[in-house]
């Protein structure tokens, strides 16, 4: 197999003076390519842990973080974890999309790094990458996780994911959830799929995702909806956000929460010129709503947070299940962990 091109060490001579790479990079540079094709690259990655203890000050709902690859096929132009790839010496903001890295022997490293989680932390499977983007379908590494956590008891489990490849592992979700809580949140940003193929050009369409909640909650496995991000002037509409929520209650949704955009320097990267292509007057306004700061002011997600909570009435979704959404209400907190 052919060695990952961009990291290549070797000195033409004494004048050779590039740094030498150490860490996650060294270890990307290594990496031995599993497929090209589609414009996207596969390579192993290997690792010495794949449960990420959550170091953060923000109080967040989850413990730890379980990411089985680097990277998402799904291109979404407003993706927050793009800057992982930079810890690998990639910072192209494509070669995010471009590049997935696939973290070997994923579940027995599991199986030996479990003990570590204590009774009420929670564990957030898809905080940087989507564990059923399409790489999923040939390399099964979130099958496989989900077979392991199967064996456990006591876990408290929450999923995010864009994709209804998920519904493949409905079995195995009810399986864990025997002895485990689990949630499975399918991120469902608008109902307009014309406007869906823009911002998540490679991501399921939002009918599938939504048939996905219907069959996971048909087959006893607890699913909610996450709308997250919602676009200033693009989606946060109170009459598309209605037509959400009505479309998550048909769905038959356990929950529904909605979180503002946070925009990252390597995500505005992309994300700017995609506005300018595609959203031309709202440009200038975005640059200045994010001109300080990634985070919009605290009061429009307070007024963003009551519209959805009057929405929740309205069509009869519950928040019984709040606390443990929280745990993949990943795209509020904006952290990606690997």
């Amino acid at each position: 197999m052919a060695s990952f091109p961009l990291f290549n060490e070797t000195s033409d001579g004494p004048e050779d003076d590039r740094p030498k790479l150490v860490g996650i990079a060294r270890i990307a540079a290594d990496a031995e390519s599993l497929r090209e094709g589609h414009n996207v690259e596969y390579f192993t990655l290997g690792t010495r842990s794949l449960l990420s203890r959550v170091v953060s000050g923000r109080n967040l709902p989850f413990t730890w973080a379980i990411n089985p690859y680097r990277g998402c096929e799904f291109a979404c132009k407003y993706c927050y974890a793009r800057y992982t790839h930079e810890f690998m010496e990639l910072r192209d903001g494509v070669d995010f999309e471009r590049k997935i890295f696939v973290k070997q022997q994923a579940a027995a490293l599991l199986q030996s790094e479990l003990k570590k989680v204590k009774r009420g932390e929670e564990i957030a499977i898809g905080t940087a990458t989507d564990p059923y983007q399409p790489a999923e379908r040939r390399f099964e590494l979130t099958r496989a996780i989900l077979e392991e956590l199967a064996k456990h008891s006591g876990l408290e489990i929450g999923i995010v994911t864009k994709s209804n490849l998920v519904t493949r592992d409905a079995e195995i979700l009810r399986r864990v959830g025997e002895r485990n809580r689990v949630f499975v949140n399918v991120t469902v940003t608008t109902v307009d799929t014309e406007l869906a193929r823009k911002l998540e050009p490679r991501a399921p369409r939002p009918d599938l995702r939504l048939e996905a909640v219907r069959q996971l909650n048909l087959a006893g496995v607890d699913a909610g909806v996450i709308c997250a991000p919602v676009l200033p002037e693009i989606t946060d509409r109170p009459r598309d956000l209605e037509a959400l929520v009505k479309a998550a209650s048909a769905a038959g949704a356990k929950y529904i929460y909605a979180n503002p955009l946070f925009l990252k320097p390597c995500s505005a990267a992309v994300f700017m010129p995609f506005l300018e292509q595609n959203f031309p007057v709202l440009v200038e306004h975005y640059r200045t709503r994010y001109a300080e700061r990634a985070f919009l002011p605290k009061g429009y997600g307070q007024r963003l947070s009551q519209l959805m909570a009057a929405l929740r009435r309205k069509y009869g979704i519950g928040d019984q299940h709040a606390r443990s959404s929280r745990s993949t209400h990943l795209e509020v907190e904006q952290m990606a962990l690997f």
